[in-house]
């Protein structure tokens, strides 16, 4: 072990340490975890730290992700620091983790894999506090997807099976969220054997693109009478690039990046002039350094008359040359010509049909019972062909109803725009909260520091109860005397979880689950395994010294709480 920790020091940021059983007995880790520090000085994250479950090769997996995020929240933590200084906050500085809860900034950077899905969980939390509903079917539309998650008595669904990255579920709790990538800004487009698409792919809107550059609108203009091809609605934009990106950009890349930075890229055009550069900006787009733009149903909403922030003549133009597109490059659509409302309704229609579809799939993943994904979205098209009025037993002997104790409460810039249709169709009360647009930092600022640990009890031999310590195992010759101690364990430790996340007055819960059977041959009961958690709650406190630590590069020393005089609360 010494020799791999010295070859590989100076190659990597981080390190993270799993053993095979690591969660029954740490001794190898925790020992491990002190050679590393010594020899590197980085950080080390141990298995049995982030995970109490067996299943050696996820926590393996969650132990892996959590040591390749460190470099990345350190530098975010650092620059949010640097900012607060500039600004004189003196707060402590506090992170949402995947479940919704709070954690300090320490905190999350020793255990970043925590903050995994933190956005969709913030505004979950921040949904559940704008409106008063215990009850509720919540769905957060933004620009590029739509979010949706059961709340039960105030209290969103937490679950270790919700976390998905790729194909990958690292052990870490967080919101069980039901996503989609259908959003505000998602593209419009043809997909084969089904005609009208929305999704996945974010575009800027055109009536953003024109509201920002108005000499696009020339163009489009021009377009509108001309020959079409999959292009014709296409501008490319730059996004961002750090110094090492464009280090690597290759000639036409860099090419395609210089004329990015003179304003939109007509991609019609350029295809025409230059393929090479064509491509290179393909590439540049693929990497999300630039993005292009298109038909979205933000630009259906202009041409309805449903929003007016932005340039509704580039919207309905829009809509025009792509029902052009779709009937003349795709063989698809019979709209009238030179009409926009007729794409921009199709576009509407088909937001609401596949919100209920979405929202049927996301309550039958939550209802007991395993039910396959493939299942479900047929169940859910099903559904909400019903509801949407185009099968035939539409006002038959068939109908589709939620919940009566459910509201359905959306959020986010888009949600007035298709909810009210949505929540007509399945008969439920709507509720858009105000401030619903920024649901998300409602969250982060209303949510609370909670931290769990969880002993585990087994019985290795008859008379014998094991409790797992954190440093060790421990026997008894009790099973009420093991539990009790597990109890007094799991309590220390996640009180001391939540004074290191953050939280002041700390209010602690305690719950036994055991696994036993009844034995009819002695008339006993026979324990085979108890697991003991500990829920620690608090509120965020006021720590005096939170920033009074110097920042890197510099020696100055922010000024801390305790040093400024009291202010009202």
């Amino acid at each position: 072990a010494r020799r791999v920790v010295t070859e590989q020091r100076d190659k990597v940021a981080a390190f993270g340490i799993s053993g095979l059983f690591g969660v029954r007995n740490p001794e190898h880790e925790l020992k491990l975890r002190e050679l590393v520090r010594s020899l590197t000085g980085k950080p080390v994250t141990c298995g049995h730290e982030l995970a109490s479950q067996l299943d050696a090769p996820r926590r393996a997996l969650t132990v892996a992700f959590n040591a390749s995020l460190i470099p990345y929240i350190d530098e975010l933590i650092r620059a949010i620091k640097l900012i607060l200084k500039e600004r004189t906050i003196h707060a402590p500085l506090m992170m949402v983790k995947g479940d919704g809860s709070l954690i300090s900034a320490d905190t999350a950077l020793a255990r970043p894999v925590e903050t995994i899905l933190s956005g969709p969980a913030a505004s979950v939390m921040g949904a559940a506090q704008l409106q008063p509903h215990q009850n509720a079917i919540i769905a957060d539309m933004g620009g590029t997807t739509t979010d949706i998650a059961i709340v039960t008595d105030g209290k969103p669904i937490i679950s270790a099976k919700a976390t998905v990255i790729g194909d990958w579920r690292p052990m870490v709790d967080a919101v069980r969220v039901f996503s989609l990538g259908l959003g505000g800004d998602s593209e419009v487009r043809f997909q084969g054997g089904v005609g009208l698409a929305i999704g996945p792919r974010r575009v800027v809107p055109m009536s953003l693109l024109v509201h920002r550059y108005p000499e696009v609108l020339t163009t489009l203009e021009r377009r509108v009478d001309a020959a079409v091809s999959p292009r014709s609605n296409r501008f490319a934009v730059a996004l961002f690039a750090e110094t090492s990106q464009r280090r690597s950009f290759s000639q036409e890349e860099s090419a395609a990046w210089e004329r990015l930075q003179k304003g939109p890229l007509d991609v019609e055009q350029l295809s025409s002039e230059d393929r090479a550069l064509t491509r290179a900006l393909a590439r540049l787009v693929r990497d999300g350094i630039a993005i292009y733009s298109g038909f979205t149903p933000t630009d259906a909403a202009h041409v309805l008359g449903k929003a007016s922030h932005w340039s509704t003549r580039a919207a309905e133009l829009t809509a025009i040359v792509w029902a052009r597109q779709m009937r003349q490059v795709y063989g698809w659509g019979k709209f009238e010509e030179n009409d926009p409302k007729g794409p921009s309704s199709a576009v509407e229609e088909h937001m609401v049909r596949t919100i209920c579809a979405a929202l049927v799939s996301a309550c039958l993943a939550t209802d007991p019972g395993e039910t396959h994904h493939g299942e479900r979205d047929r169940t859910a098209r099903l559904f909400s062909e019903w509801i949407s009025g185009n099968s035939a037993v539409d006002g038959g002997l068939f109908s589709l109803k939620l919940d009566d104790s459910r509201s359905l409460v959306a959020v986010g810039a888009p949600a007035e725009l298709y909810y009210p249709d949505v929540a007509q169709k399945f008969n439920v009360p709507l509720s858009i909260p105000n401030h619903s647009s920024v649901a998300n930092a409602v969250g982060a600022v209303a949510s609370s520091v909670i931290q769990r640990a969880q002993v585990t009890v087994t019985q290795p031999v008859q008379g014998i109860f094991r409790v797992f310590a954190s440093d060790g195992p421990i026997d008894f010759d009790q099973l009420e005397k093991a539990l009790v101690k597990a109890g007094s364990l799991a309590s220390a430790l996640a009180e001391s979880r939540a004074r290191n996340a953050g939280a002041g007055e700390i209010r602690i819960e305690i719950e036994r689950e055991l696994d036993s059977v009844d034995d009819p041959d002695s008339a006993s009961v026979v324990f085979f395994e108890g697991r003991v958690k500990a829920t620690a709650t608090g509120r965020p406190g006021l720590v005096p010294d939170a920033f009074a630590e110097t920042l890197p590069g510099d020696s100055s020393v922010v000024k801390s709480r305790a040093d400024r005089p009291p202010q009202a609360d």
